[in-house]
């Protein structure tokens, strides 16, 4: 461990900077071809791609990177670090090329990359997990679904399946797992925060109980209904249920209480998108006149992004030994995530000129990314404070 680049001595370092990076490139090809400057030479076509790549491409990778990190924590065992995970990382980044390239190349190299990689992940956590019986292997459940739905994106494109049913999975499995993760960390968190503030115990958030899982539980069902019954009137009055649910668990956390740590309160901004994006999606199969994309992107563009945001900036602080503190260009990042998210539901529920509210928003979308990795690529790069190279 000694021996290897800092930049190698933890899942979060590549993973979470490749998240950023690839999201930036992403965003800026599908925006030019969106305004036919350019064609993305993509088997998928360009909407499609836009929509693999954030969630398979963008997402996958930070996910990647949060399961490499927590294994060692809940298990106690050595990290995966040096050339296992040099291997890891080039594999995500292939997948990435394959899948831009697959007009040129065909679907196979590609799906066998990009899905091997979600199954050789979920099969190697499981591994550490069982090794200490540790409760997590629903988590491990998730990430092995969520390669399952990877290959099912590649083959509703291919029209072997219905072409909607791979990515909406995967966008119920990621919606699923912030509410859990963030069920455990978000409370978590604000305690702590409240406790160095002397704020009384009787007004300190209180951890997961049985109305947290009965929530959650609620929230996945509403989702499987969303897969199984989309224009069902019960599935959207079900999605709309889980979003007070989900409201009121939310609540009872206190974020309202932490403005003034931009590290707390962005783990509560992130997270009030899901009940949003469920709302929405309730609304727009209950009859309303409300697209579907706009529950979609609350859930995606606003709660993936800004929980992926908030939770590689406090992971890449931490974990690296620097204080938990966000400075003001972290700051910026978390308005402008929050903004370009805005917009871009605000786009979709057709509030102003959609092409300019598209571009806007994808702009503070992506410099939200460029940003962290203004601040924090060097860190994931430096060693850890106190270690030598």
């Amino acid at each position: 461990m000694a021996n290897t680049h800092p930049f190698l001595r933890g899942g979060f370092r590549p993973f979470f900077f490749g998240a950023a990076t690839w999201a930036v490139i992403a965003l800026t090809l599908w925006l030019c071809e969106l305004a036919g400057k350019i064609t993305v030479p993509s088997g998928f076509d360009g909407v499609a791609w836009h929509r693999h790549e954030m969630l398979f491409g963008f997402v996958g990778a930070a996910v990647a990177g949060f399961l490499l990190t927590a294994i060692p924590n809940w298990t106690g065992r050595l990290p995966i670090a040096g050339k296992p995970l040099l291997t890891l990382f080039a594999w995500w980044a292939a997948a990435r090329i394959a899948v831009l390239t697959s007009a040129l190349s065909g679907f196979w190299p590609a799906a066998i990359l990009d899905v091997g990689l979600f199954l050789s992940l979920a099969m190697l956590a499981a591994r550490e997990v069982i090794a200490t019986n540790n409760r997590n292997f629903p988590i491990v459940g998730m990430v092995f679904a969520f390669g399952v739905a990877d290959a099912a994106d590649y083959a509703g494109s291919a029209g072997v399946i219905p072409t909607d049913l791979g990515w909406r999975s995967a966008v119920a499995l990621m919606t699923i797992m912030i509410s859990m993760i963030g069920g455990r960390i978000i409370p978590s968190f604000t305690r702590n925060w409240m406790v160095k503030r002397r704020v009384p115990a009787t007004q300190l958030p209180t951890q997961p109980q049985a109305l947290d899982l009965l929530v959650i539980a609620s929230t996945a069902m509403a989702l499987l209904f969303w897969l199984i019954f989309p224009n069902n009137w019960l599935t959207g009055i079900v999605l709309m249920l889980a979003a007070g649910s989900q409201l009121m668990r939310q609540y009872r956390w206190g974020g309202h209480r932490t403005g003034s740590d931009p590290l707390v309160l962005v783990l509560h901004l992130g997270y009030i998108w899901l009940p949003v994006g469920l709302l929405l999606l309730g609304l727009s199969i209950a009859g309303r006149d409300i697209p579907a994309s706009a529950g979609v992107h609350a859930l995606t563009a606003g709660g993936m992004t800004t929980m992926i945001l908030a939770v590689m900036t406090r992971a890449s602080l931490g974990h690296t030994a620097r204080e938990l503190r966000a400075a003001p260009t972290t700051v910026a990042a978390y308005v402008c995530v929050t903004f370009g998210a805005v917009l871009r539901v605000a786009a979709s529920l057709g509030l102003g000129p959609y092409g300019i509210m598209l571009d806007v928003a994808g702009a503070f979308w992506g410099l939200a990314l460029i940003l962290f990795l203004v601040v924090y690529g060097p860190i994931l790069w430096q060693p850890r404070l106190g270690e030598q190279h």
